[in-house]
């Protein structure tokens, strides 16, 4: 007990004698501040000084659409604005394209927590035009906008987490999630409310080009749903059966095999000779669902496209994948997932058939 009371003073006494030198050292310069007294204005002006701002730059977003052929972009505040919502046979409502697409993007946000979820951007299809009452007997050029109706038969919105993102052969990709909806799958004139098919999705995207990469376990088609709480725990089971490694373990395989432009060729003309198989051929041959005029697509961008083109001859199935789902973004956005998948689903079988196991996928390589 003595040894702490000794050891307290001597810490008091160690302050006390700060304090006091501390205070002769401020006496001193009081003293010789006033022998040679100092300007009272600082030495730079401040006056004429702004408040300083914050620049923060933007996050940067892919210039390039998801979705081209016969489709205009549109802002969710617009198409909540603008467009009516189509009801059934007794008047009651549909679910609103505007519902559709804030139900998938809370289940990203609640299933996504803590990451950054952008805004969706959405692309709309197949106006469907009308009036009001008090004008049905007005010429069109007669019509007043506030007597004009219109609604989107055809939409499609997809958005990023930007947060979650990997990188394959150079190429950074990023965690999208989307849906397609066609009102032109419901049958509006039955006298009460029915079932509603949609499609949502969950997969990566190529950053630079905005090209979808899809496989059948992020996708479902056709969905059948009777209420906005029926499309958001149908978005939270996607998001949770889906695996994202998988898909990019998927996509390094493709990196890692490669094609010789003859071998391309031999690809790009079987494509072509599909579309005119007799049905009785096309039953053992794997399915394909690209067009004539995306093959063509396809060719351009082995020569030309300056990220996904041919290196000296060659293309890694990556690549060639990547031409696929470039030419996919000419679909129209009732078939645009559908391809999306086929695309993934032919590259992989072409892969497997450059390694032996046939699949039914070598017919489009001899």
């Amino acid at each position: 007990m003595g040894k702490i009371v000794i050891y307290l003073a001597t810490v008091v006494r160690i302050v006390f004698i700060n304090i006091y030198f501390l205070t002769l050292k401020f006496l001193k310069t009081m003293e010789i501040s006033t022998m040679f007294p100092v300007a009272t204005q600082p030495l730079i002006d401040y006056s004429n000084a702004e408040d300083a701002v914050i620049i923060t730059e933007p996050a940067v977003q892919s210039s390039v659409s998801f979705l081209d052929a016969n489709t205009n972009a549109i802002s969710l505040e617009e198409l909540a604005s603008t467009c009516v919502v189509p009801t059934w046979g007794n008047q009651e409502l549909t679910i609103s394209h505007q519902d559709f697409i804030e139900c998938v993007h809370d289940a990203a946000k609640d299933f996504y927590r803590g990451e950054t979820v952008s805004e969706p951007a959405i692309r709309v299809s197949h106006i469907v035009r009308g009036r009001t009452p008090n004008a049905l007997g007005k010429h069109a050029s007669e019509l007043l906008e506030c007597e004009k109706t219109q609604f989107y038969q055809r939409m499609a919105f997809a958005f990023t987490i930007p947060t979650i993102y990997e990188t394959v052969n150079g190429q950074r990709m990023e965690l999208c999630c989307g849906g397609v909806r066609n009102y032109s799958d419901l049958n509006l004139y039955r006298q009460n409310k029915g079932v509603e098919k949609l499609s949502i999705f969950v997969g990566w995207r190529v950053r630079i080009c905005s090209n979808q990469i899809l496989t059948g376990d992020g996708v479902k088609l056709s969905l059948e749903v009777m209420s906005e709480g029926d499309i958001y725990k149908a978005a939270m089971e996607l998001f949770y059966n889906f695996i994202p490694a998988r898909q990019l373990h998927l996509m390094q395989t493709l990196s890692e095999t490669y094609l010789t432009e003859t071998q391309v060729a031999t690809i790009i003309g079987r494509m072509r000779m599909y579309q005119a198989l007799p049905p009785r051929y096309s039953r053992s041959i794997p399915n394909l669902l690209i067009t004539d005029s995306q093959v063509n697509a396809i060719c351009r961008g082995f020569y030309s496209n300056p990220d996904f083109g041919t290196e000296n001859g060659s293309i890694s199935m990556w690549n060639f994948h990547n031409l696929m789902t470039d030419a996919n973004k000419s679909s129209y956005i009732d078939s645009y997932l559908q391809r999306a998948v086929n695309a993934t689903d032919v590259c992989v079988g072409l892969t497997n058939a450059l390694h032996g196991d046939d699949g039914g996928y070598s017919w489009f390589l001899h």
